[in-house]
């Protein structure tokens, strides 16, 4: 009981973090974009970093076998799939054509929303500290996505106020998923040993499609080199907290 505790006190901090977009209201537009890359960077780094030094070895710990990679691949296929269909997308400064699809928008995030619980409440049943770095992990994902999704729905005709609401609303749906990953996780042989690689898959795809590309739109050399930089920073972070938090 004490492990679902943690596990919904951490999928209540990742929903407020759809509040980011209160910052929006305090800070220039500009300023914003300035430090965007290297948010997104920081952040790329972190997925990166999360899917081969965090959930991939630790699924590897259960389930000693090729399968494993199966289920990575599923993840990255499922996730490019839910982009697909459920124009699940990171416009990371609200510039995307998507009027007639934002509240299409709102479910795909909630159901992206739903999968990060899913992940914290198997995470919390393997352990407190690697709930904890994997809540982390999703943090610095979410933080980027967030700024995108808020800027989504106002470029799609809602106010500032309702756009934040709406975010929050499909947040929720996070601490769902996290009883629900806790609960089936433990009562179904194996499942946190698929759910993590899986979610490695989705990381890894988040990073490579949504994120880095991001990066190379920068052409100025100086910025470029800097959003690199806190790409390694992302990946180190990761493995200073892997290292220090060792189960």
């Amino acid at each position: 009981m004490n492990n679902l505790i943690w596990a919904v006190s951490a999928s209540i901090v990742v929903s407020l973090i759809s509040l980011i977009g209160i910052i929006t209201l305090l800070f220039k537009e500009e300023w914003l974009k300035k430090i965007l890359p290297a948010v997104i960077g920081f952040s790329a780094g972190g997925l990166i970093g999360g899917a081969f030094l965090h959930l991939l070895p630790e699924a590897l710990e259960h389930i000693n076998s090729p399968v494993v990679f199966y289920y990575l691949i599923l993840g990255f296929v499922a996730f490019f799939m839910l982009e697909r269909y459920f124009h699940w997308r990171h416009c990371h400064e609200g510039v995307c054509s998507i009027h007639a699809f934002t509240y299409l928008n709102l479910i795909g995030d909630s159901i992206h929303n739903f999968t990060d619980g899913l992940v914290i409440g198997a995470s919390f049943l393997v352990s407190v500290n690697f709930g904890i770095i994997t809540s982390l992990v999703i943090i610095m994902h979410e933080i980027p996505q967030e700024i995108g999704d808020f800027g989504v729905l106002i470029y799609g005709g809602f106010s500032r106020l309702k756009a934040l609401g709406f975010n929050f609303i499909t947040a929720l749906t996070c601490i769902l998923g996290t009883v629900g990953g806790y609960t089936i996780s433990g009562n179904i042989n194996n499942f946190s040993s698929f759910l993590l690689p899986f979610t490695a898959g989705g990381f890894i795809y988040i990073a490579a499609c949504d994120l880095v590309p991001e990066l190379h739109k920068q052409e100025n050399l100086r910025k470029s080199t800097y959003s690199m930089f806190t790409f390694l920073c992302g990946i180190l972070f990761i493995l200073f907290i892997r290292m220090a938090h060792s189960h």
